[in-house]
């Protein structure tokens, strides 16, 4: 089935889910949530946040857990122009990031963006995922793991596979963890996750709920291709390491500068948007 996809529902919203201890980065994160790692003298959340800004995003709605005063003080209530509203998860040593999601379900009532606080991208990545339904991937490599899809002729997404789950001949393309989601499939999403939480599921990822809604055909996704410009995901030491390499000065030469206008926002009032060398690209693990 083809799914038609309004152009007048640009999204404005985004919601970052950093409730994680982030154990795999200790001790990096025995201090600092996971999204204030540091990846070449700015932190995660920094580079999220100024993408967001060049983007246009109004509002952003954070879930907190491990250390979340850090991320509060951090952030504030304002951040250039996006207003922040903080969700706290007090179960967030013994969920996972379906429970993470769940507890947006009351604070958010539009289209928004979801995103990971371990991710670092080229900011221009953003610009054909403002509009719902899409999730962004990449063209899956041998090096990578963890969930991936299949896509039909439409370029939706078909089916969510585990890694190293045999799609039959398929090509399989690697999910980066960001989805532009509208009201209407967000509203089946709640549904779904109410009826996992309420049966105990709190350790499942969400993806498990959205393979079970594109299986029935409840929910659509188009792809977003993530190739040919740099991506990571941090979860460990060795991931932070790769990062660092793949946006570090000596790969990139930067074309623009964004400046942040909060007066206070960070201690870096301009950001270097980046372009990668032709043949690199971004790799990502399993989410945590």
């Amino acid at each position: 089935m083809k799914h038609s996809y309004p152009n007048n529902e640009r999204v404005t919203t985004a919601l970052l889910l950093a409730a994680g201890i982030g154990s795999r980065l200790y001790p990096l994160t025995r201090n600092e949530p996971k999204c204030l790692t540091i990846v070449n003298a700015m932190s995660i959340l920094e580079r999220l946040i100024s993408s967001l800004n060049q983007h246009g995003f109004k509002r952003l709605v954070v879930i907190t857990g491990h250390l979340e005063n850090h991320i509060r003080d951090f952030l504030g209530n304002q951040a250039g122009d996006i207003k922040i509203d903080y969700i706290f998860s007090p179960l967030y040593k013994t969920t996972n990031n379906i429970y993470s999601l769940w507890m947006a379900r009351e604070i958010i009532n539009e289209p928004f963006l979801l995103l990971e606080s371990d991710l670092v991208f080229d900011e221009s990545l953003l610009d054909d995922m403002l509009y719902p339904d899409r999730i962004a991937v990449a063209r899956m490599q041998p090096w990578m793991d963890g969930t991936c899809v299949t896509i039909n002729q439409f370029q939706q997404v078909k089916a969510f596979w585990a890694g190293n789950a045999d799609s039959f001949g398929a090509i399989k393309y690697k999910t980066v963890n960001i989805y532009s989601i509208s009201l209407n499939s967000w509203h089946c999403i709640v549904k779904k996750l109410d009826q996992q939480i309420s049966e105990g599921r709190v350790n499942d990822y969400y993806e498990t709920v959205f393979a079970e809604m594109i299986a029935d055909g409840s929910l659509f996704f188009k792809i977003v291709s993530f190739d040919g410009k740099p991506w990571y995901e941090i979860d460990t030491i060795e991931d932070l390491a790769e990062a660092e390499k793949l946006f570090s000065s000596d790969n990139y030469t930067p074309t623009e500068f964004v400046t942040l206008s909060h007066p206070d926002f960070f201690n870096i009032q301009s950001i270097n948007a980046v372009t990668p060398p032709q043949e690199t690209r971004g790799i990502l693990n399993v989410a945590k």
